[in-house]
């Protein structure tokens, strides 16, 4: 398993458009990833999950990949978070 930490900088925080496009990017791994913030963990591949967590900006989320592909999943992940939240 890989992780990472990231500290949200979009003004929104986690809405609706970087959302769909996180959740996208998820489905294409066969990895599982999940994001927790505060201990509430939700899945990255369900929109509502990951949007149920309601991270804002200045909010501290970890990502948390695991699977096959979980090298490419977490490099992947890390570079949507900066260029999209």
């Amino acid at each position: 398993m890989k992780s990472i930490n990231y500290t949200i900088t979009d003004e929104l925080g986690i809405h609706a458009r970087p959302a769909g496009l996180f959740v996208k990017l998820a489905g294409g791994f066969q990895s599982d990833i999940t994001v927790v913030k505060d201990g509430k963990e939700a899945n990255a591949k369900r929109i509502m999950a990951l949007m149920g967590l309601s991270a804002t900006k200045g909010t501290e989320i970890t990502v948390k990949v695991e699977g096959p592909d979980e090298d490419e999943a977490v490099k992947a992940v890390e570079d949507f978070l900066k260029a999209n939240l």
